[in-house]
């Protein structure tokens, strides 16, 4: 089994043959992945050397001492996040080969396409279908999602769709990976509170996917989403960011620089949040070495829930806090960003787009429900809906 000291000479070798100061990033990167550096615990030849989790940060302390680059998780966090793992659980070697190293390396961004108008906190409720045709195998995709962040800049898509209406609404759904470059595929921008279109709406008009391009079996949809859905939780609320990182940091900031804003209530609730928001940090760090012996449970939902919360909160501290600065809005151009950027926006910008934190990534009434019934055991609430036909209800 390879240990601690085993990858610093790995690290070391590698840096040695590819020096960063003098080696192409794009080159860098597609090296590490080969060498296996790029997440230790993938199987070898899939970016890893099958290595335990937490070694992870061995390879990444190392590389960060030599100056080494590294790909942007902010652009391409579903594919890191949410893509990667449910390809290694699910795909064949093929697509595994196929699209975890341009994935990894940031050559090829990804979108997900799940929620749509009619299905977003009840996501099994959806009604894009996918139709097999018999002659080619390929299956043929119609139908509409929204709330897509990256859409407009990505190549591939997790996409989830409905192939048997006669089954109930968890059971005729199946997973697969969708060409955004494709005939068909429309994507046009939402514009949000904030000004900008980070988000989009999918328009799949006889989109043809083959049937090499399916994750998981047929009508297994929901259980592949699953994978999806959990790694989405931790990667949205168990980030790794150092003290006074995220929404925290620009507040005490202020608070330092600036004497003549300080009054007795702001401190007491400032020194509330900060808690909370190192607390947060700190179970997140614990959740992360959880992952280490498996997959990620429904404990991610409560670190979402409190990412949310704590973000909400903080934002709206900074704009009182700032007094009439506070309502300032930096720009209200319309633009469709690759990355959301948190803090290197202004107060006004971080309050309003905070509002889509207890959104995105499951709704926290959601949330909530995942955490009573998964994590402390309580009675699920009564589903009327559970075995009748997609068919049926869709009426």
């Amino acid at each position: 089994m390879t240990d601690a000291a085993e990858l610093r000479t790995r690290t070391s070798e590698f840096l040695a043959a590819h020096p960063p100061a003098s080696t192409d990033r794009a080159d860098f990167l597609k090296a590490r992945f080969d060498a296996g550096l790029a997440w230790v615990h993938y199987p070898e030849g899939l970016g890893g050397l099958g290595a335990p989790r937490s070694l992870q940060a061995v390879v990444d302390a190392e590389l960060e001492a030599a100056g080494a680059p590294d790909n942007d998780p902010r652009r391409i966090g579903i594919g890191l996040g949410m893509a990667a793992p449910t390809v290694l659980g699910f795909g064949t070697e093929e697509q595994k080969r196929r699209f975890l190293r341009p994935l990894w390396t940031g050559e090829e961004v990804w979108c997900q396409l799940f929620s749509e108008p009619g299905a977003g906190s009840d996501l099994a409720a959806l009604g894009t279908r996918a139709v097999r045709d018999e002659a080619s195998g390929d299956w043929i995709v119609n139908g509409q999602k929204v709330w897509t962040s990256s859409a407009h800049s990505a190549r591939w898509a997790i996409l989830i769709a409905r192939t048997d209406p006669e089954q109930p609404k968890h059971r005729g759904i199946t997973y697969f990976v969708c060409d955004m470059t494709d005939p068909g595929v429309e994507v046009r921008p939402l514009r949000q509170i904030t000004g900008e279109a980070e988000f989009n709406e999918v328009f799949l008009t006889d989109v043809r996917i083959p049937d090499a391009h399916r994750l998981g079996a047929v009508g297994e949809g929901w259980k592949v989403a699953q994978t999806t859905l959990m790694n989405e939780r931790v990667s949205i609320g168990g980030m790794r960011i150092p003290r006074e990182g995220g929404m925290i940091g620009p507040v005490a900031k202020a608070w330092r620089e600036r004497p003549e804003l300080r009054t007795h209530d702001l401190h007491q609730r400032l020194m509330k949040l900060w808690v909370d928001a190192e607390v947060a940090r700190l179970t997140g760090e614990r959740l992360r070495q959880q992952l280490v012996a498996g997959q990620p449970g429904p404990e991610g939902s409560g670190m979402k829930l409190g990412f949310a919360r704590l973000n909400q909160e903080i934002s709206g501290l900074e704009v009182e806090l700032r007094g009439e600065e506070g309502l300032l809005y930096d720009d209200w151009t319309m633009r469709r960003p690759e990355l959301v950027d948190f803090t290197g926006r202004d107060a006004g910008y971080r309050y309003l787009r905070s509002k889509g934190n207890s959104i995105e990534g499951g709704t926290s009434e959601v949330l909530l429900n995942i955490v009573a019934e998964r994590v402390l055991g309580l009675p699920s609430e009564p589903r009327t809906d559970k075995d009748v036909a997609w068919k049926d209800l869709a009426r």
